[in-house]
């Protein structure tokens, strides 16, 4: 799955044109390497997101094309947040 379309159904970000932005500006990396929007996220994938001055580490559980609200959070599991 996309990056972005994945920070979007897993909502860690809110907008898939936010996390498109973010990965433009280089601040989401996977497993150390930056990331493009379109970059592919695969089950056992750690994110490194910099977000309005946060830190944020997440490894990916599962890879979703929807997820409810309540199921959402079960995608990831944050490592770090600073």
């Amino acid at each position: 799955m996309r990056l972005d379309k994945y920070l979007k159904v897993s909502r860690i970000i809110k907008r898939r044109t936010v996390a498109n932005q973010a990965a433009d500006l280089g601040r989401i990396q996977i497993n150390g390497k930056v990331a493009k929007p379109s970059s592919e996220v695969k089950e056992g994938d750690e994110l490194d997101i910099l977000m309005g001055g946060k830190h944020m580490r997440v490894k990916v559980l599962s890879v979703r094309e929807f997820a409810p609200k309540g199921e959402a959070s079960e995608m990831y599991q944050v490592i770090a947040q600073e």
